[in-house]
């Protein structure tokens, strides 16, 4: 694995979790795992133990690096040691909104550091598995290094692709094709994942329903074209979630634990929370949550757009909810006016992971309107703790949520087949409707926690792939 950042020792969104979680689960199926990372200044050294020492080319002069490992769940994790990283007080910029304006060669020296390490302590792998633009030209060095191990590359989000001016790749060293460049005749720019996308043996993404829709320009990022000429090397593999992190029978978070045989407690914990907020303690009124980035691809745009806004039109349905995030300051505003208007409101400019887990575990309902969403967590933890989405058809939410018209039997949530105002309200309108159906619901609820959503499934995917790689 080769990545930026993994839990448990970095993280800045859900990359570090995916890699953090299905990295052990391959090892627990037997597979030799190790993740190639860059050491940087927040993690704790201890337990870490120096591995390796060799230098790595960029332009004017070889770069010296070293690594240090240290064993967790089967894994090996092996830091890369190098002031790009160590001196840094962030992983991609100080904050989330300045990226370092160096990024280009932190990463070339990241990527070819990677392939280097395999050199210096004499170990092939199978499979070299990189993720996201920051280990985009792995597959290039690799090849270019002849080292004899097939390369999967992962898109966790497509909007994100590493663009850069062809002047950084000069100064790192890189003389690029092609493959790489993208942009207008004469203006163009290097492009990490679109090299990615060209030289690696296998592409993945992390939902069947987003393999498919980035092969449509809706979806594509500009990148479509090249995506469908690979269709036959594309796969999405849903990704799991973290049973021991999200489990409503023994959550850290809260002490109102349940399960699909007794949701006692999922009662007493919506009670404390509703208490908690200021609304009415009131069984029979349904209770909706919304965790995320305020921001316009969460679908705020449809919810707060215009003079009259969508929320407003929800708010004065029967319900309660509780709107938990930080993003567009714009928006923030908007959430914060009608908080203080609409009592059945409540929102958090903030985010507590305790919070998170609290509202996910007493909520009835979680709404999810994204316009798009490759893989998506929330509906996974909602499904888990028996809070039925409602969401957009899009992505993994597609791929997790079975629509209850459509399939009572099965089904487990509300989905929206076209993103506008009206069909928001009308399927709000709709789980409105079905709380009070109580043996629906007790079965939809069932339904939801019954799906499994697991990393070990997740794994034995991953594992597939790479044995038809190999064999």
């Amino acid at each position: 694995m080769v990545t930026s950042e993994t839990v448990p020792f970095s993280k800045s969104g859900g990359l570090a979790d995916v890699v953090g979680a299905l990295s052990p689960a391959l090892a627990e199926s037997k597979a030799e795992v190790r993740v190639f990372m860059p050491m940087y200044s927040f993690i704790d050294r201890k337990g870490f133990r120096k591995s390796s020492t060799f230098t790595v080319p960029m332009l004017d002069k070889e770069e010296e690096v070293s690594t240090v490992s240290r064993h967790v769940d089967g894994v090996e994790y092996v830091g890369l040691v190098h002031p790009y990283f160590t001196e840094r007080k962030g992983i991609y910029g100080d904050t989330s909104f300045t990226p370092y304006s160096d990024n280009y060669p932190r990463f070339a020296l990241f990527a070819k550091a990677s392939v280097l390490y395999l050199k210096a302590v004499g170990w092939t792998p199978d499979v070299i598995h990189c993720h996201d633009w920051t280990a985009g030209l792995v597959p290039h060095y690799a090849e270019a290094e002849r080292i004899k191990a097939k390369t999967v590359f992962t898109i966790h989000n497509l909007a994100y692709q590493g663009d850069f001016s062809r002047y950084d790749a000069v100064l790192a060293g890189d003389r690029l094709d092609s493959d790489f460049l993208s942009g207008p005749s004469g203006s163009e720019r290097v492009n990490m994942l679109k090299g990615a996308l060209l030289t690696a043996d296998k592409i993945t993404t992390v939902s069947p329903t987003y393999a498919k829709e980035i092969q449509t320009e809706r979806f594509g990022c500009s990148l479509d074209g090249i995506l469908r000429s690979r269709s036959e090397d594309l796969e999405g593999i849903l990704n799991g979630m973290d049973y021991h992190e999200w489990n409503s029978a023994h959550d850290r978070s809260f002490e109102e634990h349940f399960s699909k045989s007794n949701l006692e407690g999922k009662k007493a914990l919506k009670r404390r929370i509703q208490r908690e907020h200021g609304f009415d303690q009131d069984d029979s009124i349904p209770l909706f949550a919304m965790i995320s980035r305020i921001a316009d691809q969460k679908g705020y745009a449809e919810l707060l757009g215009g003079n009259s806004p969508l929320l407003e039109e929800i708010l004065a349905q029967r319900l309660q909810m509780i709107i938990i995030g930080t993003g567009d300051k714009h928006y923030e505003e908007k959430l914060m006016d009608l908080d203080s208007r609409y009592p059945n409101l409540s929102v958090r400019i903030a985010f507590s992971n305790k919070a998170a887990h609290e509202t996910e575990g007493a909520a009835d309902f979680f709404l999810m309107p994204s316009r798009y969403e490759p893989c998506g967590l929330n509906q996974m933890y909602s499904l888990h703790y028996g809070t039925l989405p409602v969401a957009h058809r899009t992505g993994g939410l597609a791929d997790t949520i079975i629509d209850i018209d459509e399939n009572p039997k099965e089904g487990n949530g509300f989905l929206i087949n076209e993103l506008s105002t009206d069909n928001i309200l009308r399927r709000i309108q709709r789980a409105v409707a079905f709380y009070d159906d109580k043996e629906a619901l007790a079965k939809a609820i069932r339904n939801a926690m019954s799906a499994d959503l697991s990393w070990t499934r997740s794994a034995e995917e991953y594992l597939e792939l790479y044995r038809n790689m190999i064999s």
